[in-house]
């Protein structure tokens, strides 16, 4: 494997590089947020935007769909009073000021006092479920209600609708154990009442959440409607954010091991990382609440109706320091338990391998969820093109005759790791074009002409393979080194951010720093001259999707980059035998996909999906509710096949794995446990039959 010599990182959402920018821009210390922002995108972004009347327009629009996407705070006369700033809001970037998004801001929390009286005086009492009246679900709603009256009827309808579908789920959990003979059947009265109690909750929570955003949320969340102006991948990071973002990057954290989530104002614990520090430890328990938090013998600090991020800021820490966690357990009783931070190891990011047997053939998979790279232990942090170097030894070692890579729902990260990888399959030759904003081009690639695996290879693909995912496919489909079978196309994200870290110290709303900026400032291309910029790449064999028919990927995102072409790159196919079969392999799998009555009744619930998402009325009348429910159900059941059989296959984990776990019933289980995605995986059978025509 070449030796790394530049980074980068770039993902659907997140993107970072080993050598971080720093900004030429020289600020002053009155200089705001704002200010220093803007003119770092004005330097660094591949296509940077004017601060103008046009912008100032864009951003109004951004700010106030963000708020309020739905409709469902601000009516028409409050849009007539935020009117004012709709042109002036790039003369208060440039001074640095928030009178738009404080205007509105305050509109909004003046409004949820008003309609949180309203939901809750609604809820009082029981909805007529006998009525004629309807509510219409829509993809996008276009208008403000005119008026609060005309909001407060708004909302009565979509609380009944809400209450309505609870009731309706509630009666059917009922029937359903009425039948197994779980339970008596509860009256109606007891279900219709816990139904509007659940939405009354719904709506509570809702409005607390906003009500829980401080200074610094609701700064970050205007920088971040100005960074989506210049495309949807330029965003701003507070300091707490990009600790976030690093450890989706590097699979690992220091901290205590467990997955917590915000219940009822508690932080609770949901579960146990097998291997880490609370796992060993062995006191802390999935269903535990977290009410206090202490730094060893310090203070404890109280988390209850604390926000989760900043709850999750406080048991992070540092490797080898103590948190100790005052904890009710689900008997009612307290209990303060000590834990010694570690390093968790998040071994779901890793990639991970399987060997599957087939009318007498091995076929290995390696699962792969993101592009991850560490650089943090300089040099020895994990990567993901070296952990699929591994893979493929071991996957060989174990007899695989061919290797199939599975990239679904992989949204990208290591451009380095994506090219590095690319060099595991073929001799040497360029992966990748990378374009800076002047026009300059450049065709990173492998030199190493010595190949790890020269068998069959076949990649899996979605909708939601993005950026390196679609890198090393497009390259692998360019040499014909690979079969790529998936959905109709992958994502469509063809560009290249970096992290800027944005100076001048700190404030009292940011005391870790301004935090940094995530900025795209570079396009990539296929080495045929294309980019997968809005088109992604479209497989030689294409597997029907039940969300064929729904708009999806980079180009339904708003402010996207164009597409466009560049000059190929040089490079030479590859001409192994097996690269021969790859047309009549294809051929052979779209004629079996056509013929296949699963495929079939895929593609007809695609069509029932896609006529239903613009919008959809609903009964608000009980049992008409529930005739439309089961009519869903009939045609859901119609379509989706759920009978559906795999092909007569055995999968299993590599004896090493299962080796290196022995005696740990936990992290046993857990290294079986993500087979069960294959269990009825119509896809994957397709895969292995091409792979066995392939083999042939």
């Amino acid at each position: 494997m070449r030796i790394k010599s530049w980074i980068s990182f770039f993902t659907v959402g997140t993107a970072l590089t080993l050598l971080v920018f720093c900004s030429n821009k020289k600020f002053t210390a009155g200089d705001s947020l704002l200010v220093r922002v803007t003119g770092i995108l004005s330097e660094k972004h591949y296509a940077p935007v004017k601060i103008n009347d046009d912008f100032s327009k864009k951003l109004y629009d951004n700010v106030l769909e963000k708020l309020d996407d739905d409709k469902h705070f601000f009516t028409q006369e409050d849009i007539k009073k935020l009117q004012k700033y709709e042109y002036s809001l790039d003369d208060q970037i440039k001074a640095g000021r928030f009178d738009f998004f404080d205007s509105a801001w305050n509109t909004l929390m003046n409004r949820l006092v008003i309609l949180e009286e309203h939901f809750n005086k609604t809820l009082d009492k029981p909805f007529n479920y006998e009525n004629s009246g309807t509510y219409t679900v829509r993809e996008n709603t276009e208008k403000y209600q005119p008026n609060v009256n005309s909001l407060k009827d708004d909302w009565t309808l979509w609380l009944q609708y809400q209450t309505v579908d609870r009731l309706y789920r509630k009666q059917e959990a009922a029937r359903i154990a009425k039948d197994s003979a779980q339970t008596a059947n509860k009256p109606f009265d007891t279900l219709e009442l816990k139904a509007r109690q659940e939405t009354r909750k719904f709506c509570t929570d809702w409005f607390k959440r906003w009500r829980k955003m401080d200074k610094r949320d609701k700064i970050s969340f205007f920088v971040n409607a100005i960074t989506e102006l210049y495309d949807p991948h330029t965003n701003y990071y507070p300091p707490e954010d990009k600790a976030n973002f690093d450890i989706s990057m590097t699979g690992k954290l220091e901290g205590i091991g467990a997955t917590l989530t915000e219940r009822d104002g508690y932080i609770k614990v949901e579960r146990i990382v097998p291997g880490s520090a609370s796992y060993r430890q062995g006191e802390l328990k999935a269903g535990d609440l977290i009410i206090k938090v202490a730094q060893g013998s310090a203070e404890p600090v109280d988390v209850v109706d604390m926000k989760l991020d900043d709850a999750i800021q406080l048991i992070r820490g540092k490797k080898g320091t103590e948190v100790r966690l005052t904890v009710k357990k689900p008997d009612g009783s307290i209990k303060i338990i000590p834990i010694i931070r570690e390093v968790v190891v998040i071994e779901e990011s890793y990639a991970r391998s399987a060997i599957i047997e087939f009318e007498g053939k091995k076929i290995g998979i390696i699962q792969l969820p993101s592009f991850y790279a560490d650089f943090s232990e300089k040099g020895r942090g994990r990567h993901s093109s070296q952990d699929v170097y591994m893979e493929l030894l071991r996957l060989q070692d174990a007899g695989a005759q061919g290797i199939m890579l599975d990239l679904r729902n992989n949204g990208g990260g290591s451009l380095a790791d994506a090219i590095d990888m690319g060099g595991l399959f073929i001799k040497e030759g360029p992966i990748v074009q990378v374009r800076e904003p002047r026009g300059m081009v450049d065709a990173p690639g492998d030199p190493d002409p010595n190949i790890v695996y020269d068998g069959p290879l076949l990649i899996l693909t979605n909708a939601y393979s993005a950026s390196a995912s679609e890198i090393l496919a497009a390259a692998m489909q360019d040499y014909k080194r690979a079969l790529i079978v998936g959905s109709k196309s992958t994502f469509g994200k063809g560009t290249v951010q970096t992290f800027v870290p944005i100076g001048g110290g700190s404030s009292s709303d940011f005391p870790k720093g301004f935090g940094q900026l995530k900025v795209t400032i570079q396009k990539f291309y296929r080495i045929n001259g294309g980019t997968t910029q809005l088109n992604g790449v479209t497989p030689d064999v294409i597997i029907p999707d039940i969300y064929d028919g729904i708009p999806q990927g980079e180009r339904e995102m708003k402010h996207h980059l164009a597409y466009d072409k560049i000059k190929p790159a040089t490079y030479t196919a590859y001409s192994a035998p097996h690269a021969t079969r790859f047309e009549a392999t294809a051929q052979s799998a779209k004629s079996r996909i056509a013929s296949s009555a699963h495929f079939s009744n895929v593609q007809k619930r695609a069509k029932s999906l896609a006529a239903m998402r613009d919008s959809y009325i609903w009964s608000l009348n009980l049992k008409k509710y529930a005739a439309q429910q089961k009519a869903l159900k009939d045609e859901e059941k119609l379509y989706s096949d759920s009978a559906y059989k795999p092909i007569e296959r055995k999968i299993d984990a590599l004896a090493a794995d299962m080796e290196s776990v022995k005696g740990d019933a936990v992290r046993e289980a857990q290294r079986k446990e993500w087979l069960k995605m294959y269990a009825k995986d119509a896809w994957l059978d397709q895969a292995i039959l091409m792979m066995q025509d392939l083999l042939k």
